[in-house]
């Protein structure tokens, strides 16, 4: 099976991003995950991702900034998988660069659905999301 890319994530939680990683495996994206806000920075500078999930909550730097800084550095999408789940926080989501947004906990169908419409597979079309 050919690589669908890189795929960035940022999550502090060892075992959600464990469960990403899978996820994202099983798909057929090279994935490589950090556990922090800084490491993630250094790697989007290197890797070239075609996407980019970032947890909100980091240890080191607030997710929206990291969001804010991969922006300058990459045009690839970026998914929110966050524990912020108010209205606010979406909005300000979204002015931070994220092209979707996903709270925690969430069933792994729904980051495969949001990974297949923001990266779709090589001669497939974009997946809609159903209510």
């Amino acid at each position: 099976m050919k690589s669908r890319g890189v795929v960035l994530v940022i999550e502090d939680d060892q075992d959600i991003r464990s469960l990403i990683c899978v996820i994202l495996t099983q798909m057929g994206f090279d994935v490589h995950a950090v556990a922090s806000g800084a490491e993630g920075l250094a790697a989007a500078r290197t890797l070239h991702p075609v996407l980019v999930t970032l947890d909100l909550g980091l240890p080191d730097i607030d997710g929206h900034e990291v969001a804010h800084r991969i922006r300058d550095l990459s045009e690839a999408p970026m998914l929110f998988v966050t524990a912020h789940a108010e209205p606010d926080d979406e909005m300000a989501s979204m002015a931070s660069g994220a092209a979707a947004y996903l709270t925690k906990p969430f069933r792994p169908k729904q980051l495969m659905e949001l990974a297949d419409m923001l990266c779709p597979a090589e001669g497939t079309a974009p997946v809609l999301l159903t209510p």
